[in-house]
């Protein structure tokens, strides 16, 4: 275990907003001894968001090497100025990673931010750069999927062929018909609920472009049995077979799990109240709507690297398709409580490789009728 240790990170954009990646590297304080190194690609991205990752990387390096202070040295002006305190984050996109920043610093005895030039955080850009080139070989093979039937959308100013995510929300179970919360919970679709996935199925089994030369789009569920289900059904409609991917599972509500709202509001009045106006609050032993957030964005970005430019089908639930939506319309936490999503309801966003993003349909539920 090393107590004192530096943390240098960085992370890049090509073309901000781009393909970007980040890079970390954690040295023994006394020595300059590299004791970690962490590199990712992290998708479509600006370079704050890449450098936010680096730094979150690397602390919570620091954190497995057993640090209990880091001193963190970093090119970035923006992130060593707001995670000092000094500057305030205002844009939508940092908020939630310098908050996730700072519940790791929060881990340490001290944490102590230093700008440094460019010239000197060599090791970090070079990791990130590393990883920016991994991500780009890794997405070469994708060149082969059709590009010229999208065109920039009108007015918009986006350009480039979108990653389409046709987000459907699971069907009906016992817990949603009795509205009790219902997270990590792992129940079943009723029988009324199969018919709704089956009326989703066929909707999507309709659609063109899902189906191209035989192979189906990629579908991509959460890995409870209530989504499963659901991206079955769809599976089968399509030919194709469902993908499980852990970011895109429900809130853990904690000991609220199985609990009306009133039942919930009577056992914690005031927690709740906080809850439902503070975004970083976890309902008591769960998770909180920001962490959600996090957590949904890295999935994002993770399904858009392996199939960026197709249509995915995401069959998720309630907070994570929120968290999607909320994402393509740069829009604030306020967005989860005031859009409402019925099951096995249908929406679309486009996320484009410029950064741009388009919100086409949110909560259809035509086919249900």
């Amino acid at each position: 275990m090393t107590d004192h240790v530096l943390v240098e990170a960085d992370g890049g954009s090509r073309g901000n907003p781009g393909p970007a990646g980040y890079g970390a590297v954690v040295k023994d304080a006394a020595t300059g001894e590299v004791l970690a190194e962490r590199k990712a690609y992290v998708g479509i991205a600006t370079n704050n968001v890449a450098e936010y990752g680096g730094l979150i990387a690397g602390l919570a390096a620091a954190a497995e090497l057993g640090a209990s202070t880091v001193d963190v040295r970093m090119d970035s002006k923006l992130v060593v100025e707001q995670m000092s305190g000094r500057w305030k984050v205002k844009h939508p996109s940092m908020q939630p990673l310098n908050a996730e920043a700072k519940e790791l610093a929060a881990r340490f005895s001290r944490v102590r931010y230093e700008w440094i030039p460019r010239a000197e955080n060599s090791h970090a850009d070079g990791l990130a750069n590393e990883a920016m080139d991994a991500g780009k070989q890794a997405e070469a093979p994708k060149k082969t999927v059709k590009q010229d039937r999208v065109s920039p959308v009108g007015w918009t100013g986006a350009t480039g062929t979108p990653t389409k995510l046709l987000l459907v929300r699971h069907g009906q179970t016992a817990m949603s018909v009795e509205k009790r919360y219902s997270g990590r919970g792992d129940v079943p679709l009723t029988e009324h609920g199969k018919q709704q996935a089956a009326a989703a199925a066929k909707r999507l089994g309709a659609m063109e472009g899902l189906v191209v030369d035989g192979e189906a789009a990629p579908i991509v569920a959460s890995p409870l049995i209530r989504t499963q289900q659901t991206a079955q059904a769809i599976a089968d409609a399509l030919g194709g077979r469902v993908e499980t991917h852990p970011g895109l599972i429900e809130t853990d509500f904690g000991d609220w799990e199985g609990l009306t709202f009133k039942e919930a509001m009577d056992r914690d009045p005031e927690f709740q109240t906080s809850w439902l106006s503070d975004t970083s609050i976890a309902a008591p032993g769960g998770e909180s709507f920001d962490g959600v957030h996090r957590r949904v964005r890295k999935a994002r970005d993770e399904l858009i690297a392996k199939y960026g430019g197709r249509t995915i089908v995401v069959v998720s639930h309630v907070t994570p398709i929120k968290a999607l939506l909320r994402m393509g319309l740069d829009a604030g936490p306020s967005l989860l409580f005031r859009l409402h999503l019925d099951l096995a309801s249908l929406s679309i966003v486009e996320f484009y490789p410029d950064g741009n993003a388009s919100v086409r349909l949110v909560n259809d539920i035509s086919h249900l009728s």
